[in-house]
């Protein structure tokens, strides 16, 4: 059981990066269970039995663990945010006057508020600030363009200096390492991450996937394995968004388990829409499906244009906010040796359409 008193979370110190939690606590078998919480978070803690007695020392901390026994102990010391009560007794009624005498923002019962918790040191273990800008691109029809762009979209990120992750969502789309010419290149696929369960470490994570033109790319490999549980995906892109600046998921037309669990974590969705009304009635379908999960999706359109059609009319047509017109890059049909990608000149038409993308976007974002 977990109960909240307050949310917000505590300031770093010194507006670097966090180190681990403070324990509070005499009880040995508690102990025992918050350093095996830690081990599980990846995070060294630092063990009192009461109040530091090191200046600064409790006000610094990350996050606060103060069991249960050990309430009375520190009901004097300075109010901050980030303190958690853990206990194990549910049918104490106390426990939540005891919380509020220390200022605690959460309560916690033991076993049953393991996972939260090690969530919560896993946070404090990474550092986790403002989560990933995270963008989906599907396509109104197959060959609209949408692994292009997607590919593009990380490329001109990771040139503009954010951290950039490249996910390949669609396991029939032949891999999108290929596309960036790195299908050589050493580090994990998806099929390493089927079995994940709870929580994906983020920095982990980005260390162990393949680094193409300064970004990372979580991409299929050539086995047999198409399909990776919901849940899995669900903890894999939870973790890519904890490490902030920028996530980009090439989506396929499907929807299933696991793309229902990446658009319940897009912040947007570009959809690319030929410009013929074959593409555009194959698109109203994408939309149907899409826009049950998906908040914010809209249409970027690709010419050559059908007669009677420009961008305005398709965004009209699929009721939909109008990104732009997504230019041809010519030369994108990779000749063998070459790994240059899509968006990889930034003169070009295609990248600046991105950069433009992302100062929009990431405008918008800081002020929602």
């Amino acid at each position: 059981m977990a109960g909240t008193v307050t949310h917000d979370p505590p300031p770093a110190a010194g507006g670097g990066r966090p180190g681990g939690p403070l324990i509070v606590t005499e009880d040995a078998g508690l102990l025992d269970d918050l350093l095996r919480l830690c081990a599980a978070a990846g995070a060294t803690p630092e063990v009192h039995h009461g109040v530091p007695e090191q200046r600064g020392s409790w006000e610094a901390a990350p996050l606060v663990l103060v069991g249960d026994d050990a309430a009375r102990r520190v009901r004097g010391a300075v109010r901050r945010r980030g303190v958690v009560l853990v206990g194990r007794d549910q049918d104490d009624s106390g426990v939540w006057r005891r919380a509020v005498e220390i200022g605690a923002d959460h309560v916690l019962m033991l076993p049953d508020g393991e996972q939260w918790l090690v969530d919560r040191i896993a946070d404090v273990a990474e550092g986790v600030g403002r989560p990933a800008l995270t963008v989906g691109v599907l396509g109104g029809r197959g060959g609209a363009g949408a692994s292009t762009l997607a590919c593009a979209l990380a490329v001109t990120s990771a040139r503009e200096g954010l951290r950039t992750l490249l996910v390949d969502a669609d396991p029939l789309g032949g891999g999108l390492d290929v596309v960036l010419g790195g299908e050589t290149a050493e580090g994990l696929r998806w099929p390493a991450f089927a079995a994940s369960r709870g929580r994906v470490g983020g920095g982990a994570l980005e260390e162990s996937l393949p680094e193409l033109h300064s970004l990372r790319v979580l991409s299929w490999d050539r086995g047999d394995c198409v399909t990776v549980p919901p849940q899995a995906v669900r903890a894999v892109l939870a973790a890519a968004r904890r490490g902030g600046g920028t996530v980009v998921v090439d989506l396929p037309r499907r929807v299933d388990g696991g793309v229902a669990e990446i658009l319940a974590q897009l912040d947007l969705g570009l959809l690319v829409v030929p410009a013929e009304l074959r593409a555009v009635a194959a698109a109203g379908r994408v939309v149907s499906a899409v826009g049950m999960v998906l908040r914010d999706l809209r249409v970027a359109v690709r010419g050559p244009y059908a007669p009677g059609l420009d961008d305005r009319e398709v965004a009209r047509l699929l009721g939909l906010p109008l990104v732009g017109d997504v230019p041809v890059e010519p030369g994108l049909q990779r000749p063998p040796g070459s790994e240059r990608p899509p968006g990889a000149s930034s003169r070009s038409p295609l990248a600046r359409f991105c950069k433009e993308f992302w100062e929009r976007a990431l405008v918008e974002a800081r002020a929602a």
